[in-house]
């Protein structure tokens, strides 16, 4: 409860709220407090003159929505928002709780009545103290502002609790302390006299027993009051304005403001709210748990960096006394680093500490003064700070997933002592800290082979202090051969794609900076596959293809020719692969061949010069690259037929076949890159992948015309 009590005192004389009014900014002030800093603005600002020039839209404006006020650590006094006249500057000050407060710009008049109750000046200005947004006073001046009853209650409660302790009213002669009050029988008990005079059995067993803070607090409470409008004075709140987020009363729904507005029962939004705040608590629950847990880990770390620096003074005595005389020189200065590190690192972590137990403490009590809040059956009086509350606790909550439960220090001292100098260069004897890289770790449940892919992923090893620029991942030739490298780059991810087939490859990664290079970390070997299946590629084809069994059957939905892509390429090697004619209606004449992956997808394959290609009819066929059509062949397709394509990137050829026969002559050549299968088709054509790539040795090709 202790934790709480800054939630309870008003930021402008530092003591507890009394007569809390409630700001549309949702802060509190005290009703003396709220009058001490009310400051004149000019005539032509009031609310009276900006309602006669049609302005006015309500009876609270904000100088203007959202914005800060002119005020800052740079300038003292008073400032209005831009579109009204400057108040007279006055001297700001801080209150006990160092938030700072605007003096009235005169003293107040004298007056008969109470500073909280009197009126206040004409065209009257109040500036919140928290958030340092301003507005200016309708004619009900402060009246206008909402009461907080439940801050109330909540004072009175913690006020009770820290009183002194209760007396039992039936001991015989010294008094002892009590510990529960019967509210059926009004008096108050020790244990003894509990037990002995107001038994747990028969009638008093119905009776309600409570503890005796609360038991006094019922007591001196007077029946609670019924919450009235404050434009309507005479009525209760019955409603709640979604809109306007505040209880309102019926005539406020019938002649006021309020009568356009979406409304909802009270007593709804009092359960929903209360709801809502509870869930918010949670989160914020949990945060706080984390961080008794984080206070926990930064206390061990402390003992771990003692131990730690033990450790490492041991060792270097023990080096420095095993070079005799010429060391001991040397000795006081290293030891004198060595504690200049421990008292760094104990110092950063204990700074943390503090930190983390201060907003631990602030946490604690805004959850403590949220769950007083929820105990109160105030429906409207909850309703008007409830949203505030929520938001507050969702802020904090925020803040404390902001990397603020993550160790700003380790416990390790990155230093090694290096002693193979010789005797005479004792003198020059020093530190060697680690500056370079960790060695990287390779990851190996990420690390994977498809066809004739490799993907590779890597890290920095936990807690690792010196950042990396970027990385150097290195692969040998597949044979044993020499490593090169094949990304550099500050990614901790990279695919290597047109390895050969049936190979196994070393893989190895090493970081770097401005310092230099770390060591290479472990070897991976990586076996890409004996077969590459064949599969079309959804993600590069066009949007009119229409994918099958497994992306191995295509057709397409437009009349006009459409581009797919096989998934693998091809940089290296002899490759063949054969497709099925599925479906041949209306003599289309569709492509077959390879592209680049950025190949134009709306076109007939081979119109651009990222693709090479045979098309076909019923009847004959050509090849063609960058829209030129070459070598015409008799002989076509119809449904059934089988097209191979021999890819041979050995000798920079690529060569087709209908029906296994040879169609045409060898049909590009000084053909070199990363190529992938390709197809073009409308929707009067299906084809059909075999699923399997070949691959084949001279001795293995088909026969050549």
């Amino acid at each position: 409860m202790e934790e709480m009590e800054e939630e309870l005192k008003c930021p402008v004389c530092g003591s507890f709220y009394r007569e809390p009014i409630i700001l549309p900014c949702s802060h509190n002030l005290c009703q003396a407090c709220a009058r001490n800093i009310l400051v004149q603005t000019p005539e032509s600002e009031s609310p009276q003159s900006r309602r006669a020039s049609g302005s006015g839209v309500s009876d609270y404006d904000y100088l203007d929505l959202d914005k800060m006020s002119l005020y800052s650590e740079a300038d003292s006094g008073y400032g209005s928002y831009g579109g009204f006249a400057s108040a007279p500057p006055s001297p700001c000050q801080k209150s006990p709780n160092g938030v700072r407060v605007f003096p009235p710009a005169m003293p107040p008049p004298p007056t008969h009545l109470s500073p909280a109750l009197a009126s206040v000046p004409r065209n009257s200005c109040i500036t919140c103290p928290q958030c340092h947004r301003s507005l200016i006073l309708d004619d009900r001046g402060l009246r206008g502002f909402p009461k907080n009853r439940v801050l109330e209650g909540v004072i009175d409660r913690y006020q009770q609790s820290k009183a002194a302790a209760l007396k039992c009213q039936l001991c015989e002669k010294a008094p002892k302390e009590a510990t529960v009050m019967c509210e059926q029988c009004d008096v108050f008990y020790c244990d003894p006299c509990r037990l002995r005079c107001h038994p747990p059995r028969g009638p008093l067993a119905k009776h309600r027993l409570v503890p005796p803070a609360q038991g006094r607090v019922s007591r001196r409470l007077s029946p609670r009051k019924v919450s009235t409008c404050t434009d309507h004075e005479l009525e209760n709140h019955s409603m709640y304005c979604v809109q306007c987020k505040m209880p309102v009363c019926y005539q406020c729904l019938e002649e006021g403001k309020h009568s356009s507005h979406e409304v909802k029962a009270l007593g709804a939004m009092w359960k929903l709210h209360k709801s809502q705040l509870s869930q918010a608590l949670n989160g914020l629950s949990d945060r706080a748990k984390e961080a008794k847990e984080f206070l926990v880990q930064l206390r061990n770390m402390v003992q771990q960096i003692q131990e730690n620096s033990v450790e490492f003074e041991a060792c270097l005595v023990a080096q420095c006394d095993a070079l005799i005389d010429a060391l001991n020189r040397r000795k006081a200065q290293l030891l004198a680093r060595v504690n200049k590190e421990h008292e760094h690192k104990l110092k950063v972590v204990r700074d943390q500490i503090s930190h983390c137990t201060v907003k631990l403490r602030q946490t604690t009590g805004l959850m403590e003064y949220c769950l007083e809040v929820i105990k109160e059956n105030d429906p409207s009086g909850f309703l008007q700070i409830s949203d505030a509350l929520i938001r507050r606790v969702h802020l904090t909550e925020d803040q404390w997933g902001k990397g603020t439960l993550t160790p700003r220090m380790t416990t390790d001292f990155d230093l090694s002592l290096d002693n193979s100098p010789l005797l005479q260069s004792i003198h020059q004897l020093d530190f060697v800290q680690v500056k370079v890289p960790a060695t990287p770790i390779l990851q190996l449940e990420e690390c994977c082979t498809h066809n004739n892919s490799a993907t590779l992923s890597w890290k920095q090893p936990p807690l690792s202090t010196v950042p990396a620029d970027g990385y150097i991942l290195e692969l040998d030739d597949g044979s044993g051969g020499q490593f090169r490298e094949v990304y550099v780059g500050k990614e901790t991810m990279c695919t290597v794609d047109g390895l050969h087939f049936n190979s196994t490859y070393n893989a190895r990664v090493k970081a770097f900076n401005k310092t230099g290079v770390s060591q290479y970390s472990k070897t991976l070997v990586l076996q890409t596959s004996e077969v590459a299946w064949f599969a079309f590629d959804p993600g590069s084809a066009h949007s009119d293809i229409i994918f099958s069994n497994d992306n191995l059957t295509v057709t397409c939905s437009s009349y006009d020719d459409r581009v797919v892509l096989g998934k693998t390429g091809f940089s290296k090697g002899v490759h063949y692969w054969e497709l099925t004619v599925d479906r041949y209606d209306n003599h289309p004449d569709p492509a077959f061949g390879v592209a680049r992956m950025d190949v134009m997808k709306d076109v007939m394959l081979g119109k651009d010069d990222k693709a090479w290609a045979m098309y076909v009819d019923n009847n004959r066929s050509w090849f063609m690259h960058n829209n030129s059509h070459t070598n015409r062949t008799e002989g076509g397709i119809t449904k059934g037929a089988t097209i191979g394509v021999l890819l041979d990137l050995n000798r920079k050829t690529l060569t087709f076949f209908i029906n296994d026969e040879q169609q045409g002559p060898i049909a590009f050549e000084n053909v070199e890159g990363l190529f992938f299968p390709a197809v073009s088709l409308n929707r009067n054509v299906q084809v059909a992948a075999n699923g399997e790539f070949e691959f084949m040795t001279a001795d293995d090709r088909p026969p050549e015309i």
